[in-house]
C-alpha cells in the first residue's frame, strides 16, 4: 500500500481526516499548563518538554534535550529555561533533509476569562477541538510527528530525512534559542536543506513595557486623591500619544521606514478572496478601520501598527477598590515589517515616550523597556518549496491556497534564515478563526496537510 492510500484509508481523505490529530495525545498535551509567561508554571513547562522528547524517543528518533541556560527575571533572580527538544529521523545522504520547527508553550488562559470550556481540558464540539494550545502550537507539532508515524506504521522509508526543533519559550520571545541555533549551525543544522514552520506568521513584533512609578506604596484615593500626580494618569496620557484614532502611528520615524507598496503586491491583495463583511462578523465588530479590501489587508499584513495589550499593577478584579496604584506598567507592541529595524524602533519609541513624558512635568519616573525585538521576515513565494506547499494544500482541500502575510510573532524565523542560510516555508495547520491567544482557542479535526506535504515535497525534489 502506498503512503497516499494509507493516509486516505486509515486517516481519511480530504474532509475526513479526524485521526491526523489523534485526540489522546493532544488531550494529554493540552492538559499541561505550559504557560511560558508565568514563572510559577515553569515545572509544567519542563514536564511538557519531557513529554515531547519521550514521544519522539518511542518513535525511534535520535532525541536530545538541549540545555539553553537560564532566564534572568526582572528582580535579578535566575530561572532555568525549558530545554529545547531536537530529534532526527533518517540519515540518508541521498535524500533531502527538512527541519520542522514548533513550540509547545502557550499563552495564559483562565475559564473566567470567557472560555466556554475548561481551557486545559480538550473538548470536542462538532469536530472542533477546544483547548489552550490546540492550534497554537501543540496540534500542529503533533500533526508533523504523526506524519512521520504514518510512514513508520507501513514500514515505509520516509521520502526525506526529517528533523524536529521544538521549544518551550516562543510565546515570550524564544529566550536562548538564537544561541542554540548558532551553536549547532555546523552540527545539527549542517545537513538541513529546508525549514518548515507550522506556527502561522510572517511579520514580527517589538514588545514594550512602559513603567510609571510614583508613591512608595499604593494609596487610598479618598484620602490622597487630588494631592499626588497619579502614575496611572501619566501612563494613560503617554499611551494616548502612540497612535491616532484613525490608526496612524504617531512615533516619528516608524512609518517612514516601511518598504513601499509595489504594484505586484497591490495585485496580490486585490486577487485574494476575502469577504470583509464575514471578517467583521467573525470578530464581532460593527466597523473596521478601512472600508476596502486592499487597504484592510495591507494594514493587516504589511504595515506596522500599535496594539496596547494591558496594564500591570492596575486594579482589574471584579468589584470596586478605591486605590491609587503606586506603579503601573503598560504592555504594548509594534508590528515589524520590511524594512524596519528593531534596534532603531527601540530608540524611536523610547526617545519619543520620554519626550512626551517630560512635557507633562511629572515627578513620577518613566522606564521604557523593549522585551521582544524580533526582526521582520519575508519569504520568496516563487521558491520551489512553496510550490510543494501549494500542491499539498491543493491535494488535501482541492483549492489553490492564497499566499498571505501575517503579523504573529515567531521570533526565531529570521534567525533560522540568517544563521543557517536555509529556505523557510510557513505552512499553517489551522484556521484563521482558531482564536489564537484568545478565548475558546480551537483546531478543526480536518486541518492537517502534513502527510501530504511530505509526499508532495519528495515529488518536487526527488
Amino acid at each position: 500500500m502506498c503512503i497516499l492510500n494509507f493516509v486516505n484509508t486509515v486517516y481519511g481523505a480530504h474532509n475526513d481526516l479526524p485521526n491526523i490529530l489523534p485526540t489522546r495525545a493532544l488531550r494529554d498535551w493540552v492538559e499541561v499548563e505550559s504557560d511560558s509567561s508565568n514563572i510559577l508554571k515553569r515545572p509544567d513547562l519542563h514536564r511538557m518538554m519531557e513529554m515531547v522528547a519521550q514521544k519522539l524517543r518511542l518513535m525511534g528518533g535520535t532525541v536530545e534535550l538541549v540545555d539553553i541556560g537560564e532566564q534572568e527575571l526582572p528582580d535579578g533572580q535566575t530561572l532555568a529555561l525549558p530545554k529545547v527538544v531536537t530529534a532526527k529521523f533518517g540519515t540518508d545522504t541521498n535524500k533531502h533533509t527538512v527541519c520542522v520547527y514548533g513550540h509547545v508553550d502557550v499563552q495564559p488562559a483562565k475559564l473566567e476569562d470567557g472560555w466556554a470550556t475548561d481551557p486545559y481540558n480538550l473538548t470536542d464540539i462538532n469536530g472542533n477541538l477546544y483547548g489552550r494550545g490546540a492550534s497554537d502550537n501543540k496540534a500542529p507539532v503533533l500533526a508533523w510527528i504523526h506524519a512521520v508515524e504514518a510512514y513508520q506504521t507501513l514500514n515505509m522509508e520516509l521520502p526525506v530525512n526529517v528533523k524536529f526543533v521544538i521549544e518551550g519559550m516562543e510565546e515570550t520571545g524564544s529566550n536562548g534559542l538564537d544561541a542554540m541555533i548558532l551553536a549547532q549551525r555546523d552540527t545539527f543544522f549542517s545537513d538541513v536543506d529546508y525549514i518548515i514552520i507550522s506556527d502561522c506568521g510572517w511579520l514580527r513584533n517589538c514588545y514594550f513595557y512602559a513603567e510609571v512609578e510614583g508613591p512608595k506604596q499604593d494609596l487610598h484615593s479618598g484620602v490622597y486623591g487630588g494631592t499626588v500626580i497619579e502614575p496611572m494618569t501619566d501612563l494613560i496620557g503617554i499611551l494616548d500619544t502612540l497612535i491616532s484614532p484613525s490608526g496612524k502611528i504617531l512615533v516619528p520615524g516608524i512609518r517612514e521606514a516601511v518598504a513601499p507598496l509595489t504594484d505586484e503586491e497591490w495585485k496580490l491583495y486585490q486577487d485574494i478572496q476575502f469577504d470583509m463583511d464575514n471578517y467583521k462578523n467573525k470578530i464581532g465588530v460593527s466597523q473596521l478601520m478601512y472600508s476596502n479590501k486592499v487597504d484592510l489587508l495591507a494594514h493587516m499584513w504589511r504595515y506596522p501598527t500599535v496594539s496596547i495589550h494591558g496594564i500591570e499593577g492596575a486594579f482589574s478584579d471584579p468589584g470596586t477598590k478605591t486605590v491609587i496604584p503606586a506603579k503601573v506598567t503598560a504592555k504594548f507592541s509594534i508590528r515589524q515589517v520590511p524594512n524596519m529595524d528593531p534596534a532603531m524602533v527601540k530608540k524611536q519609541v523610547t526617545d519619543y515616550l520620554q519626550s512626551v513624558f517630560a512635557k507633562r512635568k511629572s515627578p513620577n519616573k518613566l522606564k521604557v523597556t523593549m522585551v521582544i525585538g524580533a526582526k521582520p521576515w519575508l519569504a520568496d513565494p516563487q521558491h520551489p518549496l512553496y510550490e510543494a506547499g501549494k500542491a499539498a494544500v491543493k491535494r488535501v482541500f482541492d483549492v489553490d491556497p492564497d499566499l498571505i502575510r501575517e503579523g504573529g510573532t515567531i521570533p526565531i524565523a529570521k534567525t533560522f534564515e540568517d544563521v543557517t542560510g536555509k529556505s523557510i516555508i510557513m505552512m499553517p495547520i489551522g484556521g484563521f478563526d482558531d482564536g489564537l491567544h484568545s478565548q475558546n482557542e480551537k483546531i478543526s479535526r480536518f486541518d492537517s496537510t502534513a502527510p501530504f506535504f511530505l509526499i508532495n515535497f519528495t515529488e518536487r525534489f526527488k
